[in-house]
């Protein structure tokens, strides 16, 4: 008997879901890479198996469970990284922080104690961590404006004009306007596509107390807090129920088979999820995971020529890239903001949260990120007890 072939609007679907998904934030991953030390070639086995980690997992979970499973990596996680301090031990102490993470989200998935103390960090605070993480990142644009203008402002006018169309297709709007900048500009001349495929680097991890704790648990936390529990609260929006710490531990055991080649964490979607389970995704809701499949299928084609991405991105002047990281950030950060300070209650606490991660500083070996949620969690209590 033949198998099924995916409804065609699904695969138009897919096709969407995956130029918003990697498109959308695949610099943000890149810089994450280089801030932990990875050289080009690691930047780019990162990027590469980060694509193609959760395109298997999600063509995988979604034939399993046939429903829309969408996958994506962590780009709170990828922000959180690149405002932290280079591990010691330098990218292989970063891969063991990556390991370190994708552990405790398998744990969580099969310890249901620690899934559910993941799942009580308040939201406000978890928010306001990562609304700290990002507002240095997000400055950058304006920087860029003042000091690159024939460059940056391209690429931000582009992302503001297209976002007032369809704000889904404002980032990858401002990749393309970013693409032609570098094409144009002095540093393009040289841009040679020689080489567009490469075999993905091992990076043999590292271990260290100071990056598991410093890297490796704030990377756990920001992802379950903003990425795995939404995603699945997504999906049981439209119906869809999956046990979810099954879930939890297949992506977890996708981020400890593609962390030694550099990946950072493979996660559950929450927008792309919505567009996956959406009626626009399919009007039959039965067929909709296809487009989670479909989407999986590309994020791996565009995991293959990662190198060629990165290779392309490396010619731009780093002010330009960290442009185009800014304003695929801006609406996340917006977002954290209000859910941050939506509860009156808890608004001091997830400012003090906010401000420390916002800092930036290093205490003890601990980056702020820890220190943020720390402080406001104290103040969380404190400010319930009383109550």
């Amino acid at each position: 008997m033949a198998k099924p072939l995916p409804p065609v609007q699904t695969i138009s679907t897919g096709l969407v879901v995956s130029v918003v998904g990697f498109f959308s934030s695949f610099p943000i991953i890149l810089q994450g890479l280089e801030t932990m030390g990875a050289s080009e070639a690691e930047a780019a086995s990162g990027l590469m198996s980060a694509a193609i980690a959760m395109g298997l997992a999600a063509i995988f979970l979604s034939l399993r469970y046939r429903q829309p499973i969408s996958v994506a990596w962590s780009t709170p996680g990828a922000a959180l990284l690149a405002v932290s301090a280079t591990p010691a031990e330098g990218f292989s102490g970063a891969i063991g922080a990556f390991l370190c993470a994708g552990a405790l989200t398998v744990l969580a998935g099969l310890w249901k104690p620690l899934g559910r103390l993941a799942a009580a960090i308040p939201t406000t605070l978890a928010q306001a961590m990562l609304g700290g993480v990002l507002l240095p990142l997000c400055i950058v644009p304006f920087k860029a404006a003042v000091e690159l203008p024939w460059q940056a402002l391209p690429v931000i006018l582009t992302w503001f004009i297209a976002g007032r169309f369809n704000k889904l297709f404002a980032v990858p709007a401002a990749v393309v306007a970013a693409a032609l900048v570098v094409v144009f500009s002095a540093e393009g001349t040289s841009v040679r596509p020689e080489s567009f495929l490469a075999p993905p680097v091992w990076t043999m991890p590292t271990f260290s107390l100071a990056s598991a704790i410093g890297i490796g648990l704030p990377l756990f936390v920001v992802t379950m807090a903003t990425q795995n529990i939404p995603g699945i609260a997504v999906m049981r929006g439209f119906g869809y129920t999956s046990e979810p710490g099954k879930l939890f531990s297949s992506v977890g055991g996708a981020s400890l088979l593609s962390a030694p080649f550099g990946a950072p964490a493979t996660c559950l979607a929450a927008i792309t999820a919505a567009m996956c389970s959406n009626e626009d995704s399919h009007p039959d809701r039965a067929l909709r995971y296809w487009s989670a499949i479909m989407a999986g299928l590309f994020y791996c084609l565009f995991g293959v020529f990662a190198v060629a991405i990165t290779g392309f991105a490396a010619h731009a002047d780093p002010l330009l890239m960290g442009t185009l990281t800014g304003v695929a950030l801006i609406g996340v950060m917006a977002n954290a903001t209000f859910a941050a300070l939506e509860v009156p209650a808890e608004r001091e606490a997830a400012i003090l949260t906010f401000a420390i991660t916002a800092s930036g500083i290093t205490t003890f070996g601990l980056g702020a990120a820890v220190w943020g949620l720390l402080a406001g969690g104290v103040a969380y209590l404190i400010s319930q007890r009383i109550r």
